[in-house]
């Protein structure tokens, strides 16, 4: 039902530690800096390629808020380099797992997402996003994955506070996209804006409130219209 303008997922996550942080995500996990983006409001996003997704790193300059972690809990990177999986957590205590391309079906990035309610997710991702299931609690995005968990989630997480706080979805229209989001029974998290001459996005949440970015970005699609 999403149409994707890029087969896979992005994640974002929220920190006040930008040199530490900055040094494990690039030397530890080994992903490479791409671009350095100004968001404004004293947030700046450096974002970092794994594979075709993004992973944005959002510095911010005033403190966040002490908030309860959101359903993203680890992220799970192929890494050609590895030859057996390995747990890290980042000076943040995110957790990440490196394993070796293939295993478990990971050929790129999975996103393991505690949920409480699982048959409720299950019908957010797949039928009200329409993502292809791979079993009962995983999902493709692309060449991503999203890997389902029941049991104790934060309800409603804050979106900006230290740790992983969304996904996005590269569309090729963001207004229809959330509109059939909607539709299909979604719950909506901001409408659709546009940043100027780079991008309209908007966001949606799942059953928990986790944040999910629609994202139509012009560098990809070629168009905002």
């Amino acid at each position: 039902m999403i149409e994707l303008a890029k087969p896979a997922l992005d994640v974002g996550l929220f920190t006040n530690r930008r040199d530490a942080m900055l040094a494990f995500w690039q030397t530890v996990v080994g992903l490479p800096l791409r671009e350095l983006l100004p968001l404004g409001g004293g947030l700046q996003q450096h974002r970092h390629a794994i594979g075709q997704s993004v992973f944005k790193l959002n510095h911010a300059r005033a403190p966040l808020p002490d908030a309860p972690e959101s359903g993203i809990r680890t992220l799970v990177i192929a890494d050609p380099a590895c030859t057996a999986p390995e747990l890290l957590e980042d000076p943040d205590g995110n957790r990440v797992r490196r394993v070796p391309p293939g295993f478990d079906g990971v050929e790129q990035l999975r996103i393991d997402l505690v949920v409480n309610d699982l048959a409720a997710h299950r019908a957010y991702y797949g039928d009200v996003l329409g993502l292809p299931a791979l079993d009962g609690n995983t999902f493709a995005c692309g060449v991503s994955r999203i890997r389902l968990t029941e049991g104790a989630a934060t309800q409603d997480p804050v979106q900006q506070a230290p740790g992983y706080r969304y996904l996005t979805v590269q569309v090729f229209d963001v207004r229809a996209t959330h509109a059939g989001i909607l539709a299909r029974g979604g719950r909506e998290g901001r409408p659709p804006v546009r940043l100027g001459d780079v991008a309209h996005i908007s966001f949606v949440r799942d059953p928990d409130g986790n944040w999910l970015e629609i994202s139509q970005r012009k560098s990809i699609t070629g168009s905002l219209d």
